[in-house]
């Protein structure tokens, strides 16, 4: 089975009419982050209007304009600001009542990067905990439906895994009934662990399917770089006459345990041409094939 497409809004132009692109197809994943330049604003009106969609957005990174007001409210220090990320949890209170107000609702909020933060291990999940707690507040209260952690490197890394952070949210809810909904991590052909665990029935995606929680994969395309490094003949051997791009969408929606591929289509045509290249995915055996040659280089 294929992932769904789900639209990041990192870096994309046009943020509504893209939305507004995505929201046609019904029942889509939005995503956004209070950091994604103007697109909380840009997206209410999207959101207000299309109440099928699913948005998530996050905690954690946010703009100079924004760290400058938790400043002025006592929640940041100057140093703080300039650092650009803050999981303190009365910084994540504030700034995911700001998004709601913002957005209108959220389906889900991500606790964004946590290793950002650089603490130890030990420490780093202390504070997931606390964070966790918060967010099971927003939940609990009917605010927000759940809550997850969006991750760049912290599973490769191992800062965390998925039954620590089920364990964590069991711990901030007070009982097994807790709100941890989802995870999302990178998956790509560049970021090809994940694929590479999934086909042998392992890993973070896996995992989090194994627990119900909802898997999406971020940055397929690598911030657009990766099309320009897969090779024509790349290409082909994933699917004959395939562009570069398509071939390397189609190797992430194909990850097994993979529920959403997030994907910053900034017009309607890439939104379109990305279902089309999607809806028929690779086996598993021919997906193993490709991640073994590039494991091969």
């Amino acid at each position: 089975m294929t992932a769904s497409l789900g639209l990041g809004t990192y870096r994309v132009r046009a943020v509504e009419q893209a939305a507004r692109t995505a929201c046609a197809d019904g029942s889509v994943w939005l995503d956004t982050a209070p950091n994604y330049a103007d697109a909380h604003r840009l997206l209410a009106a999207v959101i207000a209007d299309h109440p099928r969609a699913k948005v998530a957005t996050k905690t954690g990174f946010f703009t100079r304009a924004e760290g400058e007001a938790a400043a002025q409210v006592g929640l940041l220090t100057p140093d703080e600001v300039t650092v650009g990320h803050n999981l303190r949890p009365a910084f994540a209170r504030w700034q995911t009542t700001r998004s709601l107000s913002a957005l209108g609702r959220a389906d889900l909020v991500f606790v964004h990067n946590p290793e950002h933060s650089h603490l130890d291990r030990a420490d780093l999940q202390g504070l997931l905990r606390e964070v966790f707690v918060v967010l099971e507040e927003f939940a609990s209260g009917g605010e927000i439906g759940g809550y997850g952690l969006a991750t760049w490197s912290g599973f490769q890394r191992g800062t965390f895994t998925v039954p620590e952070l089920l364990n964590l949210a069991a711990e901030a809810a007070g009982s097994g009934e807790h709100h941890l909904r989802a995870i999302q991590q990178p998956v790509s052909l560049v970021m090809a662990r994940p694929i590479a665990l999934a086909l042998d029935g392992r890993g973070p995606l896996v995992q989090a399917r194994a627990a119900g929680l909802i898997t999406f994969g971020s940055a397929p395309l690598h911030g657009g770089e990766l099309p320009s490094l897969v090779t024509p003949e790349l290409a082909g051997f994933i699917r004959p006459g395939a562009s570069p791009a398509a071939a390397c969408l189609l190797a992430t929606a194909s990850c097994p345990s993979l529920d959403v591929v997030l994907l910053s289509a900034s017009t309607a045509p890439h939104w379109n041409a990305a279902k089309t290249t999607i809806a028929d995915p690779l086996d598993p055996g021919h997906l193993r094939k490709v991640i073994d040659v590039l494991a091969q280089g």
